[in-house]
């Protein structure tokens, strides 16, 4: 995950956020200060200690190549680190694109782009926007956008407003205080999954003495399960997937394809327009999976859950006829390994 945001959005405050809620989840960081003193690489230090890399004294677009964010990324990924989550801190003057576009040619098969995430200062958003007109630029690449400090702003709706209408269809969260519940942003684990090692929950908590600041974070997001036994058709669901609507942050789960693939299910995984599709073996019988299914979860802000579900069971097929080409659309969203980024890149 790729978090950006102008000077003082709030971007280390996120990050500390999500590592003192994260459920049981192990954060690893990159973080990016400007300047000599790596302040924010400091302020996250005492929770992250050895799944910290800092990097300092430069934007990370500009001073680090691919191949060097790939030996960091490696670092972190190691499963010695027991990192479940890599979140990318970039500096308050880096170029977002250019981040995105590091992330996803990334050659370890481990890395997985999960978005990117701009924080917006609600309070200094006009003057911000006045010095740093790119900020359109960069809202309209963003997957989601966090709308920091709007307890400080004098016309928070107007700001609000004016940030959705920029961001076309990214999830727009206001937040106080980049309080926004980590499950809208990445898998959280429970506590009990991680008996023997640390939890983040167990960390001291930051408080500021106010009762609203320690009070458990606003959700800010909507969620829809969907479950079905009868296999989905490849082609609705691609066109279900390329039209999803305004808001549909994130996309998790397994699909079956029925006849058209009876070897695998296909890991689905989406986030804001990037998309991915991973065919892996369906489990043992008698593994406690149970029977083959599709599972999925939709994540979003302000979305039409009910209306969701009517759309996914459309892409339902139970016909036992089998189109060779069906598939087609779908391998087109499969990374191989020997490959560089194809069709899931969302930005061109």
């Amino acid at each position: 995950m790729v978090l950006a945001g102008f000077l003082g959005s709030g971007k280390t405050t996120l990050l500390n956020h999500l590592l003192h809620h994260s459920a049981g989840s192990r954060i690893g960081a990159v973080v990016n200060d400007f300047g000599a003193v790596e302040i924010d690489a400091m302020a996250v230090a005492g929770a992250l200690g050895d799944s910290t890399v800092s990097l300092g004294n430069g934007c990370l677009c500009c001073a680090v190549d691919a191949s060097e964010l790939d030996s960091y990324l490696e670092r972190l990924t190691r499963p010695s680190v027991g990192v479940d989550v890599v979140v990318i801190e970039a500096s308050g003057l880096a170029e977002p694109q250019e981040l995105v576009r590091m992330v996803l040619a990334a050659e370890n098969p481990d890395v997985v782009y999960g978005g990117l995430v701009e924080v917006v200062d609600a309070a200094e958003f006009d003057d911000t926007r006045a010095r740093h007109p790119e900020i359109d630029r960069h809202l309209a690449l963003a997957d989601l956008v966090v709308v920091n400090k709007l307890d400080r702003a004098a016309d928070g709706p107007r700001v609000l407003e004016t940030v959705r209408s920029l961001a076309g269809d990214a999830a727009v969260v206001p937040a106080s205080y980049a309080r926004v519940d980590p499950e809208f942003l990445f898998d959280c684990r429970p506590s009990e999954e991680r008996i023997g090692q640390l939890s983040f929950d167990d960390l001291p908590r930051e408080d500021d003495g106010t009762e609203e600041h320690a009070a458990h974070p606003h959700s800010g997001y909507d969620s829809l399960s969907y479950v079905s036994a009868v296999p989905l058709d490849p082609r609705r669901l691609l066109a279900f997937l390329d039209s999803r609507p305004e808001g549909l942050y994130r996309i998790k789960g397994y699909v079956d394809f029925g006849a058209h693939d009876r070897r695998s299910r296909y890991a689905v995984h989406a986030v804001g327009r990037f998309l991915r599709f991973t065919p892996e073996p369906w489990p043992e019988a008698g593994s406690g999976t149970g029977a083959r299914s599709t599972q999925l979860v939709l994540i979003g802000s302000g979305i039409d859950a009910p209306a969701l579900r009517k759309e996914l069971q459309a892409c339902e097929d139970g016909s036992e006829h089998v189109d060779e080409h069906a598939l087609w659309g779908v391998l087109r969203y499969v990374r191989d390994p020997e490959d560089t980024p194809g069709p899931e890149q969302p930005i061109g």
